[in-house]
């Protein structure tokens, strides 16, 4: 864990409620899966953001507003310092890729998974990307995945933009994988854990204090005792796992 300072470089709007923003600054040792935690004026917690993508110095951030703090996030401009503490969870590791990995994204657990996929793909993997959402507006990144080189599908339970369906629905047109990376709300990563048949690593969205493994606040059990989410995690095994 590292405490930096962070300018906004940009910070647009990607659909009705989800920005990108990006941030310059000290960004050594960042991993993919990982996430920064955001100090933001009057509020007392800081804000847990998923690491989408490290270019040099850049980091950039995918968020969507749901309450105070990321609303105060969409409406800052270019030029404002943050302060950021940064190489915060376990993050993914891509030994356990093989050649052929799937990964799988919904909605705001979409953005780490591009950082991997761009890792995965300098390896020479061949990865394919499912993405999931409920509606042809909420999309955001299909182009960028395909400018990586990877495979993409989309997945829209309302039908209206590419598989009509879950992203369980997108894996059975995969006809083969090699291990599995995901991201999203719980309900979605039981229904991936309960529809693949390889190995996998599975991040976990949750509520946080510290965000650095002190409060014990996010504490999960697993196979192997009592994790903390934002220390232990985001990042676990499919073997850990306890629904």
């Amino acid at each position: 864990m590292k405490k930096v300072y962070l300018t906004v470089l940009q910070n647009q709007a990607l659909t009705d409620s989800v920005y990108k923003m990006q941030l310059k600054g000290d960004l050594s040792g960042i991993r993919a899966g990982q996430f920064v935690n955001i100090a933001l004026d009057g509020l007392y917690l800081r804000r847990p953001i998923s690491v989408c993508d490290v270019e040099g110095d850049v980091l950039t951030i995918i968020y969507k507003v749901v309450g105070k703090g990321t609303e105060r996030l969409s409406a800052m401009d270019g030029g404002e310092i943050l302060d950021v503490l940064t190489g915060l969870g376990n993050g993914y590791f891509t030994d356990f890729a093989g050649d052929k990995p799937l990964l799988i994204g919904g909605g705001v657990g979409v953005p780490p998974l591009y950082y991997l996929a761009k890792l995965l793909i300098k390896e020479g993997k061949k990865p394919t990307v499912i993405l999931g959402f409920n509606k042809a507006e909420e999309v955001f990144y299909k182009e960028e995945f395909e400018a990586l080189g990877a495979t993409v599908l989309v997945s829209t339970v309302d039908g209206s933009f590419g598989i009509k369906g879950f992203v369980t629905d997108a894996v059975k047109q995969v006809p083969e994988y090699s291990h599995v990376y995901t991201c999203g709300p719980e309900p979605m990563l039981k229904a991936v854990y309960n529809a693949t048949t390889t190995g996998g690593h599975y991040s976990f969205e949750e509520r946080m204090g510290c965000g650095f493994g002190a409060c014990m606040g996010c504490s999960c059990k697993t196979k192997y005792g009592n994790k903390r989410i934002c220390k232990d995690g985001p990042v676990l095994d499919k073997e850990e796992i306890i629904w």
